[in-house]
């Protein structure tokens, strides 16, 4: 239904009609005539028959009139109406949206396709709500500084020893920090557990990665042995399915390494670049110390806006961020389990989620990611917090340096979508970097 809000503007060609839904979005409805419709039904037709023969006819050079008879003319004008929306939408919203502040991504649909009738298709963009925001300044939030204790470099180096260990296949029972090859089966109340089973996991006997009191159960085993055993896993633990429960393990040795561990020494240090021990334990501690004052400075920073987010308030939030949002958590989970080798689907089924659950699990922490995003472009309005160009520049030189030239990402770097990308960015940057210098206290 349409508002007082109604505005209509026609031209020869198009009829558009825009309703403002209470503030929160933008409705803009247009018509494209037939007429207009024509020169977009001729490109479409040119496009679908470049993969068509027709007899006559040179690929991509087929009438409209002539290539309805050879294929479902609704796929042709489902094709000319992307090229309908494409030449207009652009067009539509910069004239509609000349007074508001929209945000986000427009959602367009098309909403009636009718051969010999005008294509109509509904525009949806959110607006900017009004924010009130709370006191940003002077808030005085402490900053803590972690001092590097001499056990996390020792830490450090007992990890390196162990990734440079050498491993050597040996026929003897397996002893403690042995590297073995099981096959694993996992049954509770005797019925497999789903996710429960694996082959050819590879463990380091000492470490109990896969439960406390695992590893134990395995020395004395030999290639090929069979060892079941009964653990109890923890009421707190993380797979909420076995938290308390007594669970029942069948494993198969399929193979046994005995590690060889590096000692500590200058040989060892120079194997990893240094010049001797004495500078790769100083390179060890500065790097954990930059470590530390990174996640100090990101607790500082996480305090400072959830202090100005407890006071500051929004007349709506626009659903479609929070849903661009919910899918950019996912992406990155994804890309997390896929860059540790794993298949997103099979981590699904391992905490027994699916996408939809992961929707509504991360719904609550996007709505505050969009909070935090809306407080900080209205702070940067407020301050005119800008970037210039040249900045713009040297961040892009800093990429394509850092990928070494990359030709793909050169012809990236010159895109808008690219630079707009570095701008937001660079602002999000500054404006940090200034709550900070208004805020953070030592």
């Amino acid at each position: 239904m349409m508002s007082d809000a109604l505005i209509k503007a026609k031209n020869i060609f198009m009829n558009i009609q825009k309703n403002n839904q209470d503030n929160k979005e933008i409705e803009i409805m247009v018509e494209i005539s037939w007429e207009e419709m024509k020169a977009h039904l001729d490109h479409a037709a040119a496009k679908i028959s470049e993969q068509v023969k027709v007899e006559g006819f040179r690929p991509g050079k087929v009438p409209y009139d002539v290539l309805k008879k050879q294929v479902d003319e609704m796929q042709i004008l489902q094709e000319a109406a992307n090229f309908a929306v494409r030449a207009t939408a652009d067009k539509v919203l910069q004239d509609e949206l000349k007074d508001l502040q929209a945000i986000g991504q427009p959602r367009v649909a098309v909403t009636k396709m009718v051969p010999c009738s005008p294509l109509e298709y509904k525009i949806t963009i959110s607006l900017m709500p009004e924010i009130k925001l709370g006191d940003y300044k002077n808030l005085k939030i402490k900053s803590v500084e972690e001092k590097v204790e001499e056990e996390e470099i020792e830490k450090v180096l007992k990890d390196l020893q162990n990734m440079r260990a050498k491993e050597v296949i040996v026929d003897r029972e397996i002893k403690n920090s042995d590297k073995v090859i099981v096959n694993i089966q996992m049954f509770l109340d005797k019925v497999p557990i789903e996710g429960g089973q694996s082959k050819g996991t590879a463990i380091i006997i000492g470490a109990d990665y896969i439960i406390p009191g695992f590893d134990k159960e395995l020395i004395g085993a030999k290639k090929g042995d069979v060892r079941e055993f009964i653990l109890p896993y923890s009421k707190d633990h993380y797979q909420k399915n076995l938290a308390g429960k007594r669970v029942d393990f069948k494993v198969d040795v399929a193979e046994i390494y005995e590690r060889a561990i590096p000692e500590l020494n200058e040989e060892f240090a120079k194997s990893l670049g240094g010049r001797n021990l004495e500078e790769l334990k100083k390179q060890i501690k500065e790097n954990l110390s930059k470590e530390k004052e990174q996640r100090a400075e990101q607790k500082t920073v996480m305090e400072i806006f959830e202090k100005i987010l407890s006071k500051t308030t929004f007349s709506h939030l626009p659903e479609t961020m929070i849903e661009s949002e919910v899918h950019n958590m996912i992406h990155e989970l994804k890309h997390g389990v896929e860059q540790q080798g794993g298949q997103f689907d099979d981590y699904l089924v391992h905490i027994k989620k699916t996408g939809s659950d992961l929707e509504k699990d991360f719904h609550s922490d996007a709505e505050k990611r969009v909070k935090t995003s809306l407080m900080i472009s209205q702070i940067v309005k407020i301050e005119d917090i800008k970037i210039e160009d040249k900045e713009i520049q040297e961040a892009v030189n800093r990429q394509l340096a850092a990928y070494d030239n990359n030709q793909e990402l050169k012809k990236k770097a010159d895109t808008p979508d690219f630079r707009n990308y570095i701008h937001y960015n660079l602002i999000n940057q500054k404006a940090i970097k200034k709550l900070k210098e208004w805020n953070a206290v030592n």
